[in-house]
This record gives C-alpha cells, sequence and structure tokens, in this order.
C-alpha cells in the first residue's frame, strides 16, 4: 500500500476541519475517498467523493483502509468497535468513549484486532510548549513533582453554542459538559506528564451559567501515588477567562501562561536546602528562565500524519487510542466525585458510573427544537493553541432548550 485511502465518519465541526486540511495536501500518504454523516444534505458539497448516511456502512463498504470518527460521544465506542472488527484503522476524535465502560470495550476489541492501527486524537501532544515541559519532567530538571495547578477556564461558551447541536450538554447526547467535551485535552495532557493520581474529589455545578442539564463549572482536587496534589479548574461560563498551567517540583517551578513557558529553577533542591538552612527565613537562590517555543503549524494534521505513518510504516503512534481511557477515566470521576459528594480512589469503578450515567439519562427533562442559522467560525474555538489557521464559514443547526423545571 502506497497511499492510503480514508474516510470521514462525522461532517460536523471538526470532520470539516480535517477534511480542510486533508483536502489541502497537508498530509502524505493519504486520500480522502469517502465521508459520512447522519444529515444527508451536509454531504452534497463533497462529491465526488463517495457519501454515506451510515458510518458503519461507509467501514463495511470496502472502499477505505482507516477512519476519523469524527461522531458526538456515543457513537465513538460503537463506531470505533466496528471499524476494528472489520480490520479498517480507526483514528478516533477525543474523547475515545462518553465513559470509561464503553473505552474498556472499544480497547478490549482492539486488543481482539491488535493488527489493526487504533490511534487517538490528542493533538496537544505535539505542541511545542507541553514537549518542553515534559522535556524538563523527565529530565528531572524540575526534580520531584509536589504539585500541580491548572486554571483553565478559557472555553466561555454561549447559549447559542449550546443551542447547536442537538446531543451537546446532555446525559444522552454528550454524556457529560465542560470536562468531557471541552476538558479532554488538558486531561489528557496533564496524565501524559504526571500519570494517573491516587485519589480525586471533584466539585461540579450542572447548570450554573447555562440552560444546560451537564457540568459547566468544575474545581477538583487530585492526590498522587508519590504524595503530589494537584487541582483543576474549568468553566464554560467564565468571561474573561484563564489559562494557568503550573508545574512544582522539588528542584523548581515551571509556568505556562499567555503564551510564554517559564521555569524558575532553585539551586538547591528544596527540601535538603530546608534540613541543611541554619536560617529560618531563608530561601534557595533561583534562576529565571523563559524558554522558548514555536507553534505547531496544524497540530491536527501532525497526529494524523503519524497515524498515516503508523499504518504504513510502523512508527510509533503519538496518542495510541488506549491511552485515550485516562482521559475520559478522569472527565468522569470529577464528575462522580461531585455527584456521589465523596473523594473516590482510583481506578475508578466503570460500571459504578455507568450505572449513575444511565440513571441520569432516565430521569433527564430535556427537550430541544431545532431551528436553522447563520455562519460560525469552528476554528476560534481552538486559536489558542494554534496560530494562523484559516476561518472557514460553518452552517449551524441552533436548537432551543426546554428544560423542565428551570
Amino acid at each position: 500500500m502506497t497511499k492510503l485511502r480514508l474516510g470521514i465518519i462525522g461532517m460536523g465541526n471538526i470532520g470539516q476541519h480535517h477534511h480542510g486540511y486533508l483536502s489541502a495536501g497537508k498530509v502524505n500518504g493519504v486520500e480522502v475517498v469517502a465521508v459520512s454523516d447522519a444529515i444527508p444534505g451536509k454531504l452534497e458539497r463533497y462529491k465526488p467523493l463517495k457519501i454515506f448516511s451510515d458510518g458503519e456502512e461507509l467501514i463495511r463498504s470496502g472502499l477505505v483502509d482507516a477512519v476519523i470518527i469524527a461522531t458526538p460521544h456515543y457513537q465513538h465506542t460503537t463506531l470505533g468497535i466496528a471499524a476494528l472488527n472489520q480490520g479498517v484503522h480507526a483514528m478516533v476524535e477525543k474523547p475515545i468513549s462518553a465513559h470509561k465502560a464503553d473505552a474498556e470495550r472499544l480497547i478490549a476489541a482492539h486488543r481482539k484486532n491488535p493488527k489493526v492501527v487504533f490511534a487517538g486524537m490528542f493533538q496537544l501532544r505535539a505542541e511545542p510548549r507541553y514537549l518542553k515541559i515534559q522535556k524538563l519532567i523527565q529530565s528531572r530538571e524540575v526534580g520531584e513533582v509536589v504539585r500541580v495547578s491548572w486554571i483553565m477556564t478559557d472555553w466561555f461558551r454561549t447559549e447559542a453554542y449550546y443551542a447547536s447541536g442537538g446531543w451537546r450538554a446532555t446525559w444522552k447526547g454528550e454524556g457529560g459538559g465542560v470536562l468531557l467535551n471541552q476538558c479532554l485535552h488538558n486531561l489528557d495532557v496533564m496524565q501524559w506528564l504526571l500519570g494517573m493520581p491516587a485519589r480525586v474529589r471533584g466539585f461540579c455545578q450542572l447548570g450554573r451559567f447555562h440552560n444546560i442539564e451537564v457540568e459547566g463549572n468544575v474545581s477538583a482536587y487530585l492526590e498522587y501515588p508519590n504524595g503530589a496534589t494537584g487541582t483543576f479548574v474549568s468553566s464554560t461560563g467564565e468571561a474573561p477567562g484563564s489559562n494557568r498551567f503550573e508545574i512544582a517540583g522539588t528542584r523548581g517551578k515551571v509556568v505556562l501562561e499567555r503564551d510564554k513557558l517559564s521555569f524558575t529553577r532553585t539551586d538547591t533542591e528544596m527540601i535538603q536546602f530546608s534540613k541543611t538552612s541554619k536560617v529560618g527565613f531563608a530561601k534557595p537562590e533561583v534562576w529565571n528562565v523563559d524558554i522558548p517555543f514555536e507553534n505547531a503549524p496544524n497540530a491536527h494534521a501532525i497526529l494524523v500524519q503519524n497515524f498515516v505513518n503508523a499504518i504504513l510504516n510502523r512508527e510509533p503512534l503519538i496518542a495510541p487510542g488506549e491511552e485515550g481511557i485516562h482521559s475520559v477515566e478522569l472527565a468522569n470521576v470529577i464528575l462522580y466525585s461531585s455527584l456521589i459528594d465523596e473523594t473516590v480512589e482510583m481506578p475508578m469503578d466503570s460500571a459504578a458510573y455507568e450505572k449513575k450515567l444511565n440513571q441520569l439519562i432516565a430521569e433527564s427533562k430535556i427537550e430541544k427544537k431545532v431551528v436553522e442559522v447563520m455562519n460560525e467560525d469552528f476554528t476560534k474555538s481552538f486559536n489558542r493553541y494554534y496560530k494562523g489557521l484559516r476561518s472557514h464559514g460553518m452552517v449551524f443547526v441552533f436548537i432551543v432548550n426546554k428544560v423542565e423545571g428551570q
């Protein structure tokens, strides 16, 4: 095989974005040959590509060697399993599943089909800023990590955003809110750099700033196996928001904020200094270093190129699909802890969370009415990470929410 035949399943915002750079030749060794969406009216513009109204039909068609799955969350599991069982390589958009139990089912399907490439779309792993932080941690330049904090409230969304899809911000359609949708990339970066916590306590507010039934405002406390502590704060209702990522270690502190990465390095390891100093208010001397970095030109394209290379040349994956379970579990456990009002030991009981989520779905009172409106610039949702992306208009279907009792 010299050129991979690719299908895109789900031609909403992110599916259209993938099609845009792929059709512009930004990824080598691949050709988009088919697209699929449940709304047929979206597909006419993509002819002469082969079009399908059913993603599993595209997978079974024999026309594609690989697919990008870019549908609403719950379909990621069923379509991913269908692709893997069919021998079709799969890149699954975030989250790989709506909840941990489904992620376990998807991973089990891959283990039955280990020769099929299964990747996740966690493009922040290709961003130089996070790669440089990873190097500081792995080289022990920061020493042993003792604290992490990420205030990520720069996810402001309007009511119009939540009305842009019948599946958005519902237990049945999305499985959660800011944690599962906006924060998956942040949660993936945290576990990729630091590993998984040992216990989690979450505090989530449902529908605090928007007419939604899921969490839109979150604070969480994390404890790690080595004794390190962490906090994670996020919101879609706070403006102006913040994006400050801070990691403190025994040899210094790393701060990423406002497109600036800084490292404050202590001249002496802090615990050793504390034990040996003869002065009560002394502090270790420090070096202040600004660490330069460039933005990845198109991190989505980097991940897809890696996916293609893994299929054609066995290149190691930047984001193996199995690793997607960790961010799903973090999103789930923060919400679950809040819902049951308890600290949760890790790993989380996936069956218990699935039972709770099914209860929320069964008790949901939300109703949605479809109304059609104008264009929107999707790239605004991630322009904090990627500079210079060209805007492209997209037609949205807006939904008017009606929640009983609110």
